[in-house]
């Protein structure tokens, strides 16, 4: 009798508990974490869609290495731009696949009945009703029982490590993939934002403008992407890379040699356009905040801020405000979507409340 006691005692009971999941629906990767586990998976936003049968057959990471390799009949699909939601069933059926990925590892501790999943997403704050509606929609279709919508900047806040409901404004610039989205916090709101939708996958485009116009060539988005990270700095290191593409004159391969500084030529709009919108946020905010931003300085996060020197670039371009860098700067919304998840209280604070 004791054994049996002992042993209903340590059995996780469903009907009791929840499963809690987050999840950071980013353009270029999603990533999801389990409460007291962790991030759990991290993949590319990429499916792939087989048009004669109508059903997606690659996902994440698999889906990205074959773009542009692909025949006719798959289709790549990016189901998220700029941050919202733009293809309904595929964003279902991406994440159902990367929950059953992920997630249900995690369950074999319960056997016969599965614990109700309860999941924390973080959306932009520039994102509308419907398309935040839109986000709810997906998870509860893929039997989700409690949806919570946090809005990112107070979510990549908090991963940075800062009480945002202190009276001490913060400056968090979050450098993405499909959004640059800049805010100051306060008081557990935002003081004053601004959102650029030409983040990092415009960049990639810029670059092979670049390439088209000045070589002739023409290359693929991963080439364009790898010319990206391997080759811009902000330390005057001039690196090299060879890349080949195919040649405007003749449709056969060419072969080019691309420096650093080209890079930084291709991107020097979308650089001045970035440094003129963080100063136009300065400009904006009231006197008091503005103070605090120069004492603080301004942090910055996403995967852009992983460009070597970038800190220093903005430093100088700042007039030395004080810039400097988050820890794990790829996870920070989804640990400040954790952090959130810890505490209800913080939870029904900073939710959004849908009609």
């Amino acid at each position: 009798m004791l054994h049996f006691i002992e042993k209903f005692s340590n059995l996780k009971l469903p009907f009791l508990t929840t499963l809690q999941i987050c999840l950071d629906l980013g353009t270029t990767n999603t990533r999801i974490a389990i409460k007291d586990k962790g991030v759990v998976l991290q993949e590319p936003t990429y499916l792939g869609l087989n048009k004669k049968v109508h059903e997606y057959i690659f996902f994440g990471q698999e889906a990205k290495r074959i773009v542009g390799k692909v025949p006719e009949f798959i289709k790549i699909v990016k189901p998220v731009v700029n941050g919202i939601i733009s293809e309904f069933d595929a964003q279902v059926a991406l994440i159902q696949n990367f929950i059953q990925k992920g997630v249900a590892p995690y369950m074999v501790n319960y056997p016969f009945i599965k614990p109700p999943l309860d999941a924390i997403v973080a959306v932009p704050s520039i994102a509308t009703e419907i398309e935040q509606k839109a986000v709810e929609e997906v998870l509860l279709k893929l039997g989700v029982r409690k949806v919570f919508l946090i809005e990112r900047p107070l979510a990549t806040a908090m991963g940075c490590g800062f009480n945002i409901f202190m009276h001490k404004p913060v400056f968090v610039v979050d450098l993405g993939g499909g959004l640059i989205e800049m805010a100051v916090i306060s008081g557990g709101g935002i003081v004053m934002q601004k959102t650029l939708r030409t983040a990092g996958d415009h960049m990639n485009k810029l670059i092979y403008n670049y390439i088209h116009l000045k070589h002739g060539l023409i290359l693929g988005e991963a080439t364009c992407e790898e010319l990206k990270v391997r080759l811009l700095n902000f330390t005057n290191e001039e690196k090299t890379m060879m890349v080949r593409g195919k040649s405007l004159e003749n449709g056969l391969p060419k072969s080019v040699k691309i420096r650093t500084s080209d890079i930084k030529e291709a991107l020097l709009s979308q650089l001045n356009l970035i440094i003129d919108t963080v100063k136009e946020i300065i400009e904006l905010s009231p006197p008091e905040v503005v103070d605090e931003i120069f004492n603080r300085g301004i942090v910055l996060t996403g995967g852009l801020s992983n460009i070597s020197g970038i800190d220093a670039f903005f430093t100088e371009e700042l007039k030395n405000i004080k810039v400097s860098l988050a820890e794990n700067r790829d996870l920070t919304t989804i640990s400040g979507l954790m952090r959130i998840g810890r505490r209800k209280d913080l939870l029904q604070r900073l939710k959004i409340q849908l009609p």
